[in-house]
């Protein structure tokens, strides 16, 4: 028999009682808190891998004119743990940083707005921090783009790419410019804005001069990009009629509008979705009415 003595139980503490008003009430905080819970569980419920394997296989294009041994062009293979949502530029940053920090591309934003990491990935050129993993077959093949000067890995020259976007003076010339100290404003339609809205999308990454085969061999063709950047200019009702003409004098040169071949390749790969093509074909519409005369 135990001799120890039994303790005295200490009395159990009484909550406050519950206000009627508040029972079953949440805050919005609460609330919001609870939604995100929610979320965060559907998303594990989700199968987090479309690709196979934990790891991703890459295919890089490797190049570097400077460096002995590596002039020849070759392509290397990295295996990046796989995670889910993870885009092309996210695995090529992940081989860069832990397997070879010599590997070497451009990238900025990593939201689909400065351009500056488009690839050509699979066979078709696309936007390395647009363009989703599990959406590829492995092994991803990641190269520069096709028609342009590699510079290193997958950097190419961009400067004839910039040349022939300035060459269409992409920038508003209005006839009738206010005074300086006249606050009056340049006024531009709804229905006007409208029609020049998806052109304005442009962030000149360059994939379309890339898949375009004219531009591929005639190095003077202004390219599906330069001219979607004379269309916006060209279709906006506030540059008067005499700028107007001479912006279509640009472009019907012999390497302006009337050199595309109407292929659609350019409408394909933009990943700002611009209707490139039809923009174009516009502009030839535009020219042929500028020179019909009737008298």
């Amino acid at each position: 028999m135990s001799t120890q003595q039994e303790q005295p139980k200490e009395p159990e503490s009484q909550e406050a009682p519950e206000d009627p008003e508040m029972r079953g009430a949440e805050s919005p905080q609460q609330e919001r808190l609870k939604e995100k819970e929610q979320g965060l569980a559907q998303a594990e419920a989700v199968d987090e891998s479309d690709v196979e394997g934990e790891t991703v296989h890459l295919k890089v294009f490797r190049y570097d004119p400077e460096v002995e041994g590596k002039q020849e062009p070759r392509f290397d293979d990295f295996y990046v743990p796989f995670e889910k949502g993870m885009t092309v530029l996210d695995a090529v940053m992940y081989a860069r940083d832990e397997f070879d920090s010599s590997l070497t591309f451009r990238h900025s934003c990593r939201q689909a707005v400065c351009g500056s990491d488009a690839f050509f990935v699979n066979g078709r050129q696309r936007l390395g921090c647009k363009t989703q993993i599990s959406e590829l077959e492995q092994p991803v093949r990641v190269e520069p783009l096709p028609h342009q000067e590699v510079v290193k890995d997958l950097v190419v020259d961009m400067d004839h790419f910039y040349d022939q976007m300035h060459a269409v003076e992409p920038y508003f010339q209005d006839e009738d410019t206010p005074a300086t100290n006249d606050l009056e404003e340049q006024r531009q339609s709804p229905e006007n804005r409208e029609k020049i809205k998806m052109s304005s999308r442009c962030i000149w990454c360059g994939a379309c001069m890339s898949s375009c085969n004219i531009a591929a061999g005639d190095n003077q063709y202004l390219g599906p990009a330069a001219i979607n950047k004379a269309y916006k200019f060209a279709m906006d009702d506030r540059e008067g009629a005499e700028i107007k003409e001479h912006r279509l004098r640009i472009l019907e040169q012999e390497h302006g509008v009337w050199r595309c071949q109407t292929q659609f390749s350019c409408t394909e790969v933009c990943p700002k979705d611009i209707p490139l093509t039809e923009h174009i074909q516009e502009l030839k519409r535009e020219a042929v009415k500028k020179n019909l005369k009737f008298w």
